[in-house]
């Protein structure tokens, strides 16, 4: 079972993630300055969400404990904004989702080190996450359309890469990250029109544009950590 060590996670970065985390948390805390209007419960939630996702792409259960933290303060935000689609989403989805992500990587450590252990989708999987989106998109376009949820179609479309993203995360596939990549180009659009209205959502958007950066990158070392864990199982 994988320990939390909070001194050990930051010890395990590297050079480059050290960089990526911190031009993400410049970034999004200039947006916050440059905002007509700042706004502070936002701003924490961005640098929470930009902090879960290099531990993410290191495959570290901090990783999964901060997005259960994130969902939580960004499901405050999009309420805010009447963004019914994004509260329910994270609220009901994505938190909980991420609490059994956490789970499955607390009980799933790469040989009892930091790191989870890799998997790949089964095929039992890969007929369920088809048919699950298509069902739970479906239900909630009715039960956002009925809420008067504001950019209905956009907040549609985020629901079904969100449970994508954080299905695949259940099941520690590298694949998750491009499921989240994908969610956070909506996200972008989202956050954009709501800037449009309110200027002190401006941080929103380069939080997700910062997101979109990580998540990148997490697919990449996600790939990197399921080929060097293949090779040191062969080795043995």
């Amino acid at each position: 079972m994988a320990k939390l060590s909070l001194k050990g996670s930051f010890r395990a970065l590297t050079r480059f993630e050290w960089r990526l985390w911190i031009v993400s948390m410049v970034v999004v805390a200039a947006s916050f300055v440059a905002a007509p209007t700042p706004d502070y419960l936002t701003l924490s939630a961005s640098l929470v969400g930009v902090t879960a996702l290099i531990f993410l792409a290191k495959g570290m259960i901090l990783g999964q404990l901060l997005s259960v933290l994130f969902s939580v303060l960004y499901g405050v935000v999009a309420f805010l904004n009447s963004y019914y689609g994004e509260v329910i989403t994270y609220m009901c989805m994505t938190g909980p989702m991420s609490v059994a992500a956490l789970v499955s990587w607390v009980r799933h450590p790469f040989e009892e080190s930091n790191e989870v252990e890799v998997a790949t989708v089964g095929r039992r999987h890969r007929l369920l996450l088809p048919l699950s989106t298509i069902a739970v998109t479906t239900l909630f376009y009715f039960i956002l359309g009925a809420l008067g949820t504001a950019s209905l179609w956009v907040s549609t479309i985020s629901v079904a890469t969100s449970w994508i993203a954080v299905y695949l995360s259940w099941l520690r596939s590298p694949y998750y990250a491009i499921g989240y990549a994908a969610n956070d180009v909506v996200l972008i659009v989202l956050w954009v029109m709501a800037s449009l209205r309110d200027g002190s959502q401006l941080p929103m958007i380069f939080c997700f544009v910062m997101f979109l950066a990580n998540d990148l990158y997490g697919f990449v070392n996600w790939r990197r950590m399921q080929h060097k864990q293949k090779g040191l199982r062969a080795e043995r």
